[in-house]
């Protein structure tokens, strides 16, 4: 076996001896728990922008655009840009990787790759900060709730004409807030790319962990996920380039992560 595969298969069997550790993972929801009382996913930023993710997503975000190299990414939830800026950022590695494979000459702002953020309310200094930052070509913003007919409209009017796209829901957190969500932008994802769903982990939390918040335990992305996966194995959808829409949920890369805000949340689109 060629050393690649024998590190791979290593790897392999690490994660799932991991999975199959109870202790292991007692302790890594215990110490989930605390980190979240101290706000931990905000202690972090990607090219000057805070990003509010935990630093294992962010591994998987970088991950699944790397693997699926989609040329429209779609993010719900914009807050202070740093996630567009991640994506920003890879999309512009793999515009970069291309080039240079080819041996042509770049030019940064001829790119066809876009990040479209949506954000119903985009404060004046993220904005001010996002439009003067090195990737501000490669972004643009919709000001609006993801779920207000004529915003759905504006994006699926936006995608025309993208043949890769990856959709990334970080915003309401309530059921039926994502359930929209998902109704209104799952079917734009691509065949073998994502629609990852943050912050599912919200169901799987202590009950108090969120008095302030809507949101909270059977009232949360989690559920959303559940529900809509419920509808396309029942009912059924179509998705925007015509085929029979189906997800599976990436249970090898989420048991690879063990601390992620996205458990059931990285919805595979195998159809």
């Amino acid at each position: 076996m060629k050393p690649i595969e024998d590190f791979d298969k290593r790897n392999t069997e690490l994660i799932f001896r991991s999975t199959a550790d109870k202790r292991f993972l007692e302790v890594t929801r215990r110490w989930f728990e605390m980190a979240n009382k101290y706000e931990y996913s905000y202690h972090f930023s990607w090219l000057s922008r805070p990003i509010i993710q935990y630093p294992q997503d962010m591994i998987a975000i970088q991950e699944i655009i790397w693997q699926t190299k989609p040329d429209l990414i779609i993010e719900t939830g914009i807050a202070h840009g740093g996630s567009l800026i991640l994506s920003a950022s890879m999309l512009a590695l793999i515009d970069y990787c291309e080039a240079a494979e080819a041996g042509k000459t770049l030019d940064p702002k001829a790119s066809h790759r876009r990040v479209l953020g949506l954000e119903i309310d985009i404060r004046a200094h993220n904005r001010d900060a996002l439009e003067v930052h090195p990737l501000a070509h490669k972004i643009d913003m919709i000001q609006g709730s993801s779920i207000a007919p004529e915003i759905t409209t504006q994006v699926h009017e936006y995608a025309k004409g993208y043949e890769r796209i990856l959709v990334c829901l970080d915003s309401n957190h309530t059921y039926e807030h994502v359930l929209a969500e998902l109704e209104a932008y799952a079917p734009l994802v691509s065949q073998d790319s994502y629609c990852v769903v943050f912050d599912t982990i919200i169901e799987d939390m202590p009950d108090d962990m969120f008095p302030d918040r809507p949101w909270g335990k059977g009232n949360n992305p989690k559920t959303a996920v559940r529900e809509y996966l419920g509808r396309l194995k029942k009912e059924g959808r179509i998705a925007a380039d015509g085929a029979l829409l189906h997800f599976e949920i990436d249970k090898i890369l989420e048991n690879k992560l063990l601390i992620t805000v996205a458990p059931d949340g990285y919805l595979h689109r195998v159809m």
